[in-house]
């Protein structure tokens, strides 16, 4: 696989990131498991949302397969670092995003950036994820 085919080219949506994670993951010597493909792609699609609605922008996006391993990295323009937002009235939507981000990774890093901040999360890419 090309290593920047997940690198972010415009325009870039939660779409082309899960098209773009789907093929790295059917790239592998053994594609995982349906369950650990819609983990992974619930992470990606919350990321980039989050990037969207929330930090200002996306500004940068790249995944990498490594083994088992999938590193997601998405940079936005925002130094605002995410939170998880108190719930008040459990019927109101959202606030959902983050917290289903860190259940869901092995490890997440926020590293604040000259222009805004980078997300990396880790996920388990294998049978055992």
């Amino acid at each position: 696989m090309d290593p920047a085919a997940g690198r972010l080219r415009q325009p870039f949506t939660a779409a082309t990131a899960r098209a773009r994670v789907r093929l790295l993951l059917d790239s592998g010597a053994a594609p995982p498991p349906r369950t650990v493909v819609d983990d992974a792609l619930l992470v990606v699609t919350e990321l980039v949302t989050n990037a969207v609605r929330h930090g200002g922008g996306l500004a940068g996006f790249d995944a990498r397969l490594d083994g088992d391993v999938l590193t997601v990295s998405v940079t936005d323009v925002s130094p605002a670092l995410p939170h998880i937002v108190p719930r008040s009235d459990p019927a109101a939507p959202g606030g959902f995003g983050w917290p289903l981000i860190q259940r869901l990774s092995r490890q997440v890093t926020v590293t604040p950036t000259a222009g805004g901040k980078t997300i990396v999360v880790v996920l388990g890419a294998g049978r055992r994820a």
